[in-house]
């Protein structure tokens, strides 16, 4: 039987190091294969088809005037935006599920998407706000549930399945919310509502991309910063503390991080679900790595959002669907899949 590589510890001046695992970084270096050649054929996807290798040309600024508006004005975005929201929403899974060490820790199901999203609806159906307002309102709507959850949940420290339960029924509240507003507000903001709550990169700008690249710059360092004390912690608190590592201070503050990562996500592109579920779980099964795999996590997000994006307007013919429909689909059957096999580990 063939063994499986071992980790390698590259050393670097200054007594840096950098634990690099083959399989990992082989597993990696295909995502990012993956996300680029995703990422061209969907910028030359659309109502005017764009050859792959044109749009590689007009993307080193070699390509005629037409192509040059479709790629970076129109399409470019929109591309850049499912990147970014892709890989938010995968490293926040990874957080969710390396802190509560639960699978189904994801913010989809800990309420955090809901509370975005009644934030959102709350300006929209009441003060009748724009994209802007819209935006602010998902974001401030997902850190108030991040921190009602956080308060509820805290019991001498954060434990797993009391997180995950807490964030269950704080779903369960925020649904009501969401369809109360619904229910009592004009049909105009009620259709705005629900196209926004659908999850959508439909019209996406320049605008969106900015703010969620400058939230993601500053976020992911921060987080990937705390990966080793992550990874300490999934080996239990005692074990952590005997370590030196601060436990309730790094889970707070890792909570934190990936509760703004994916407010700032839905903030660009609506509620976008099962992406954070699904993705940490994939990416552990690729590289078959221990711990929260972090940047994995991510870019296995990005594949994912990218992916279902082209479906959504590649699949369904003349009809193309919003990607929050083609993520939920997929999600779906995965989460089925999913609860099956931790009951046959005997989990739930």
């Amino acid at each position: 039987m063939r063994k499986a590589a071992r980790p390698r510890t590259l050393r670097g001046p200054a007594a840096t190091s950098l634990r690099v695992e083959p399989r990992a970084l082989l597993g990696g270096l295909l995502l990012v294969a993956a996300t680029l050649v995703l990422a061209v054929v969907l910028i030359g996807t659309g109502d005017f088809e764009i050859a792959p290798g044109d749009v590689v040309r007009t993307l080193l600024g070699d390509g005629t005037p037409a192509d040059d508006f479709i790629v970076n004005d129109l399409r470019l975005p929109r591309v850049l935006v499912a990147i970014l929201v892709g890989a938010a929403l995968g490293m926040s899974g990874a957080v969710f599920q390396s802190v509560s060490r639960n699978p189904l820790g994801s913010p989809d199901l800990l309420g955090f998407g809901y509370g975005s999203a009644v934030g959102a609806l709350v300006v929209i159906t009441v003060f009748k706000g724009g994209a802007t307002e819209v935006a602010l309102g998902a974001v401030v709507g997902g850190v108030l549930t991040g921190a009602v959850v956080y308060l509820l949940a805290y019991k001498k420290g954060i434990h797993g399945y009391r997180l995950v339960l807490v964030g269950i029924g704080a779903s369960a509240v925020l649904v009501a919310v969401i369809q109360y507003l619904i229910a009592k507000a004009q049909l105009i903001e009620a259709t705005r509502a629900m196209v926004w709550l659908t999850g959508s990169l439909a019209g996406r700008d320049w605008a969106q991309v900015w703010p969620l690249l400058a939230a993601c710059a500053v976020l992911f360092p921060l987080v990937l910063g705390q990966g080793r004390a992550l990874r300490v912690i999934e080996m239990g608190d005692d074990a952590a503390y005997a370590l030196g590592v601060p436990v309730e201070r790094t889970r707070m503050l890792l909570m934190l991080a990936a509760v703004l990562l994916t407010t700032a996500a839905a903030a660009a592109a609506g509620p976008i679900s099962f992406v954070a579920l699904a993705a940490p779980q994939l990416a552990r099964r690729l590289t078959r790595s221990p711990g929260s795999n972090l940047l994995t996590g991510a870019l296995m997000g990005t594949v994912l959002l990218l992916a279902s994006d082209l479906a959504s307007q590649r699949a369904f013919g003349a009809d193309q669907l919003p990607v929050g429909v083609v993520t939920g689909l997929v999600g779906g059957v995965y989460l089925l899949w999913l609860l099956v096999m931790e009951r046959r580990a005997g989990r739930v």
